[in-house]
């Protein structure tokens, strides 16, 4: 018998009893849709961290002054100058950019409106680093820093805050701390980094913010962009050398300063996050296997009730092998099927928890393929029992079946 004939006989059987075939393919479809659904949210999670590591920077280590402890309690030591940045400047060549940084919130007033935000002092070199784009005016310059001049640049979202936009605002004057700065520049959107929002900040001139609005001549960092042929370990061990001459630290005592790579947070969140997609993917695909079972039980029912039309295909010449790949076509079909309607499945379920729930999906071509061929797997492991048994019977007992 041609394997096109056999294949018909498969189908044609599956349609004969539809309904039937529907609802044994629903352990399949829904197994198939929450793998699809659980992948596309942790690929989705992935791309996240992805865009917040471009958004950090991969290269830039971060300086802060470290915590100390009083009865149990961390209490932040001020140990980081201007002048700590100037050494790190001019002390290494693994080092590209040095950026000193101070932040706070300060009430911010234009005309009769007024808000609440975290206004930066740093350097002009701070949009290169991090990655800002101007979308209004300029940044403040090395001059505007050395007169101590009071301008500001003000983040994408900080007019709309001042119910007006970067047109109406660039030029005029803001009160910050009730003092006047004018705004010189209003920046492109940059995107939340995760834990805050750097498109609602305010920046000034570090010399500014120290001697105008602050009056604390420390720096709360010092972000620092390793240079490109350097590795990041050996700027860091780069850095700790020069911050502890600079701070007259005696071998054997700790740092008063700590470096933070944070490359390495987002690695671990990476991690984390690809072993729980995993984890998820793996109980969806229980329920494959739970599928699987099912459409092994049904197909045991339907190799009883055929018995006899078995028995009369080998009368008529049809072999073993015939029989076999019959059953296997039938199994086989069914999974690819629910396989399809899953993968359909799981694509509107990660677009709607897109849509409605801010969740941020992914549905690759991978994880399509890995659950498609899975599910092609199930039927075939599951249908070769039924297909042996079908395959086994004898056709004079067969034909006599009732």
């Amino acid at each position: 018998m041609l394997i096109s004939e056999t294949i018909r006989i498969a189908l044609s059987s599956i349609r004969s009893n539809l309904f039937r075939a529907v609802l044994t393919m629903l352990g399949i479809i829904i197994g198939v849709g929450a793998v699809i659904t659980m992948v596309a949210l942790g690929t989705g999670a992935q791309r996240a961290i992805d865009a917040q590591m471009a958004a950090l920077g991969g290269d830039i280590l971060s300086v802060e002054s470290s915590a100390w402890f009083m009865h149990g309690v961390a209490r932040n030591r001020q140990s980081l100058t201007t002048d700590d940045a100037a050494a790190l400047t001019t002390g290494t060549t693994r080092i590209a950019e040095v950026v000193p940084e101070i932040s706070s919130r300060f009430q911010i007033k234009y005309g009769n409106v007024n808000t609440n935000n975290t206004v930066l002092g740093t350097t002009p070199n701070y949009l290169d680093v991090h990655g800002f784009e101007l979308a209004a005016g300029r940044m403040f310059t090395a001059a505007d820093e050395t007169a101590r001049k009071r301008v500001a640049v003000m983040a994408a979202e900080v007019p709309g805050m001042l119910e007006t936009d970067a047109s109406g605002i660039l030029g005029s004057t803001i009160m910050l701390r009730s003092i006047p700065f004018e705004v010189i520049g209003v920046l492109a959107p940059k995107g939340s980094s995760g834990w805050r929002n750097p498109d609602d900040d305010v920046w000034v001139p570090l010399s500014t913010a120290q001697f105008r609005v602050t009056g604390n001549e420390f720096v709360e960092r010092i972000s620092v962009q390793v240079g490109e042929e350097s590795s990041i370990e050996l700027a860091m061990l780069e850095i700790e050398r020069i911050l502890r001459r600079e701070h007259g630290i005696l071998p054997g005592k700790d740092n008063d300063f700590a470096i933070i790579n944070r490359k390495q947070f987002v690695e671990s969140r990476q991690e984390a996050t690809a072993i729980f997609t995993y984890l998820l993917a793996g109980i969806a695909g229980v329920s494959l296997v739970v599928g699987g079972i099912g459409i092994m039980n049904i197909m045991l029912v339907t190799v009883t009730e055929r018995t006899r039309e078995i028995g009369i295909r080998k009368a008529l010449g049809a072999t073993r092998g015939n029989i076999l790949l019959q059953f296997l076509v039938e199994s086989t079909t069914l999974c690819l099927f629910g396989g399809l309607l899953g993968l359909a499945l799981g694509a509107g379920a990660a677009t709607l928890l897109s849509r409605f729930a801010g969740w941020q999906t992914v549905v690759t071509m991978e994880s399509a393929m890995m659950a498609f061929g899975f599910s092609a797997a199930v039927g075939i492991v599951f249908g070769i029992w039924p297909a042996r048994r079908a395959a086994g019977l004898d056709p004079i007992d067969a034909l006599r079946h009732e």
